[in-house]
């Protein structure tokens, strides 16, 4: 595998407009760029009402969606739900007016919720419970009033680049129109798109004279996509067919075609880095970086840490995606000095006789444990190695760069203010947007002075190689988004979601999705009751207190582990 670069890049495409004055500073042009590009009302409207039609087609008379300007919310994106004034038994009985179709569906499933005690999830993870929901024409009122939410930041931003493979891969076109619908019920209008890119950049590399063959040792199979993306490897579970290509193509643009039709700004991938080896023979002047068999090029951390030179590569890629689109913005998934390696551990299998960490440089950083195999084939015979096992963990613990045990910090003695400061700042303002990507367990934005200037998003990562595990931070997620919105120059702009894998621990989502609605911290005991009932349709005194369990055990971790699962990977 070639590599060009060293971060993961992702763009926004938006049209210039004048900068103006706002509580959101260097992001309000890009703000408004999205809002002129928007589809028609007509067309939300439509969309939002084709999802009413998929989740509660019983109702479909009973509720009247219309679109509003962000001034009937004094600038900011919201929704407003009011009883009807019917006039006839034919009539809505709820009307819910939002600024986009995304607001729309927020408001729906709000009053789903709050006043029907209904519940929505992934259908692995229970799916959804419609039964307390009255009858066309029985719906509970609101106040005279009504009900207007705006969302405190702009954003609600939604995947990870992995989730790709670990989630949806196989996924078609019936399974993906589920989650856009979940996307918008949850408030996501800032998601991931990043099905089909392997099409495009076949077209791509073919116009520089790459082959098929070439490109068959290039592209990972379907299932380890996320990986060849990023230069983990090449060729794995390939080839692709072209077959596969095209429809994932084809995928792609019903994806964002609705995304679009809700008003949701979906998030394109952008040139990674990563070449075909053969661009080598083709270009041979080319600087091109050739990674080893384990990607041994620490993508982490530049050459140097000369915070000149950083700012230079910084302002380099960024003329770079300029040059693509002139009006592109970085949208930067950053953990900067603060990556989890506990995403990876390695059994050093057969270290009681072969050990591995002496001639692999500690597994070049990568945590391990020191394994004893000794017995092969379920062998019953007399055979030990007392010495070995005695003594070659603590060789191993106390050896130069040992990397034995859990590390959470990677590069930190790299990344300081100079360094971190010359990347962010390398870029015009209004250009970049961070994502805090693991913040609801080791925020970046305290220790970064807000990352010095630069607008970011709050995200809470949770899961980590699509584990299925019952775990969570509630207590974190329910006030950490607060904590950071209202904390002194606070340059936070949007939530997020960035689990490795999905159709887990529903409740850890439905709660972390209201926070791109909530203003204060949610008082979590009474919000779980609140879900309980809902969950399942009715108040059980029994499963109440069983969540009072669960709250104050596994799901309110507080030990700085987000997942207790981990890759195990064996070297021979």
């Amino acid at each position: 595998m070639l590599k060009l670069g060293f971060v993961f890049l992702i763009l926004i495409l938006i049209p210039s407009l004048p900068v103006a004055l706002s509580k959101y500073g260097a992001i309000e042009p890009l703000l408004q760029g999205l809002d002129s590009k928007r589809a028609p009302p007509s067309v939300q409207e439509a969309a939002a009402f084709g999802l009413l039609k998929r989740l509660l087609p019983t109702h479909l008379s009973s509720f009247e969606f219309k679109i509003v300007s962000k001034d009937v919310c004094g600038g900011d994106s919201c929704f407003l739900i009011n009883n009807h004034k019917k006039s006839s038994q034919n009539e809505a009985e709820i009307i819910i007016r939002g600024t986009t179709a995304v607001e729309i569906a927020s408001g729906l499933h709000w009053y789903l919720k709050y006043w029907c005690g209904a519940h929505v999830s992934w259908d692995k993870t229970g799916g959804i419970q419609t039964t307390s929901i009255p009858e066309p024409g029985s719906l509970p009122r609101l106040k005279d009033e009504g009900l207007k939410i705006k969302r405190p930041v702009p954003w609600n931003y939604y995947q990870n680049v992995v989730t790709s493979s670990y989630s949806y891969v196989w996924w078609d076109w019936d399974r993906w129109e589920k989650e856009v619908d979940w996307m918008a019920l949850q408030g996501v209008n800032l998601p991931l798109a990043f099905t089909g890119q392997e099409t495009i950049w076949q077209k791509v590399f073919k116009d520089f004279n790459i082959t098929s063959d070439d490109l068959n040792n290039f592209f990972g199979g379907p299932a380890f996509l996320a990986w060849a993306r990023m230069g983990n490897l090449h060729g794995w579970g390939g080839p692709l067919s072209q077959n596969w290509l095209d429809q994932q193509l084809v995928l792609q643009k019903q994806i964002i075609s609705r995304m679009l039709e809700l008003g949701m700004t979906p998030v394109l991938p952008s040139f990674s880095g990563n070449v075909p080896a053969a661009l080598k023979r083709i270009f041979p002047m080319a600087k091109i970086t050739r990674l080893g068999d384990c990607d041994t090029f620490n993508e982490n951390s530049p050459p140097t840490n000369d915070p000149e030179y950083i700012s230079t590569l910084g302002a380099a890629v960024y003329k770079g995606i300029s040059k693509g689109d002139k009006d592109a913005v970085w949208l930067m998934q950053a953990l900067l000095h603060s990556v989890p390696f506990g995403k990876m551990v390695v059994l050093d299998l057969f270290a009681d006789v072969k050990p591995i960490w002496k001639s692999s440089f500690q597994f070049y950083g990568t945590p391990y444990i020191w394994c004893m195999l000794h017995n092969f084939g379920g062998n019953i015979e007399m055979y030990g190695t007392l010495d070995a096992i005695s003594s070659g963990p603590v060789d191993a613990r106390v050896s130069a760069n040992s990397t034995m045990g859990w590390l959470f910090y990677s590069d930190s003695s790299f990344w300081k203010a100079p360094q971190i400061k010359a990347l962010l700042h390398s870029v015009p303002f209004g250009k970049m947007v961070v994502l805090d990507l693991f913040a609801d367990v080791k925020p970046i934005w305290k220790s970064s002075f807000q990352f010095y200037g630069t607008p970011y998003i709050w995200c809470m990562l949770h899961n980590f190689g699509g584990n299925i595990e019952m775990y969570g931070t509630l207590d974190a997620i329910s006030s950490g988004p607060v904590d950071a919105r209202v904390s002194a120059n606070s340059t936070m702009v949007g939530v997020g979601m960035c689990m490795e894998g999905i159709e887990q621990n529903p409740i850890v989502y439905e709660l972390m999705s209201e926070m791109a609605f909530r203003h204060k911290k949610v008082e979590v005991p009474e919000w779980i009751k609140s879900y309980c009932n809902r969950r399942y349709g009715k108040a059980v005194h029994q499963v109440e207190a069983a969540w009072e369990i669960l709250y104050h055990t596994i799901y309110n971790c507080t030990d700085g582990i987000a997942g207790k699962g981990s890759y195990d990977w064996s070297f021979s």
